[in-house]
């Protein structure tokens, strides 16, 4: 494989963490996700077989930890069929180049409106430190924005059907809002939905919260969200689905009637749960 795989810029180690840091809980038989400082990955596939699949790439730095993760569920050398991304921000592309280093030609997927912030072409905005919210949102100019570079790397766009490679029985959503390519995924047959940061179940720019991982039903991180509207019609989007279980970007898993009541909340009053009063995305619209 090439070797000319970049991570951004102003990649970093960043200091922050949970109560959940470096703890992996199974949701399903073949869906377990894993803690990697503040953000979630998915692994989806049965331990005990042959194909699996990687959603998401976690934080920076972090890659040596997630491949121990992986090789603990799935046996040492077992890479995944595919590594497969909700959006290209630095904690959930982090230690992509990492891992597609350690493991050669795995195909990566990705929305194609995503495919300028992971091939180097385009950054995403400077994160808003000006916008309301708590302490990690007034620190998130520490936090990377410039793009990644896996242009050489298998990387490919999901199916326009709407199916999922490597993963029968699910769909992928288009959810806008947090980033233009954001997606989400959904198996209807037991309802299961990983959310990405299109809806997360932790107040994510308190640093209480965050740490302490306080369980609630949230709109995305507010410092790096920079299309409110779309965001609110991807949670009606999300809510829609009725999902039984939900796997967040951010946030522990939720499901049963905390998470139907939590996502209904938030699709009807995401303008005063979830859109700051202030901020440069927000004022930018008046």
């Amino acid at each position: 494989m090439d070797t000319n795989l970049q991570q951004s810029e102003d990649n970093k180690f960043i200091p922050m963490t949970s109560i959940s840091s470096g703890i992996g809980r199974e949701v399903r038989p073949d869906v377990y996700y894993y803690t990697n400082q503040i953000v979630n990955l998915v692994l989806f596939g049965d331990p005990a077989g042959e194909d699996w699949v990687l959603i998401d790439a976690g934080m920076p730095k972090s890659a040596s930890e997630i491949q121990k993760v992986f090789e603990t569920r799935f046996g040492e050398f077992q890479k995944p069929a595919a590594i497969i991304l909700t959006h290209g921000h630095f904690d959930h592309v982090g230690s992509l180049v990492g891992l597609l280093k350690a493991w050669g030609n795995v195909p990566v997927y990705a929305h194609p409106l995503e495919f300028p912030f992971l091939t180097g072409q385009q950054a995403y905005p400077e994160p808003d430190t000006t916008v309301e919210g708590g302490m990690l949102a007034k620190i998130s100019s520490i936090y990377p924005h410039e793009p990644i570079n896996i242009s050489d790397a298998n990387l490919l766009p999901l199916p326009e059907d709407g199916s999922v490679p490597h993963m029968p029985g699910w769909g992928w959503l288009h959810t806008p809002g947090h980033s233009p390519g954001h997606v989400a995924f959904f198996r209807e047959q037991d309802g299961v939905l990983i959310s990405g940061d299109a809806v997360i179940t932790v107040k994510q720019d308190s640093m209480y919260k965050v740490l302490v991982q306080q369980e609630e039903v949230q709109g995305p991180p507010r410092y790096l969200t920079s299309d409110w509207q779309a965001a609110w019609d991807s949670v009606r989007k999300l809510e829609a689905l009725q999902p039984q279980v939900i796997i967040p970007g951010h946030g522990t898993y939720m499901e049963g009637e905390a998470l139907a009541e939590g996502l209904s909340k938030l699709a009807t009053e995401f303008d005063t749960i979830a859109i700051p009063d202030h901020g440069k995305f927000v004022d930018d619209k008046e």
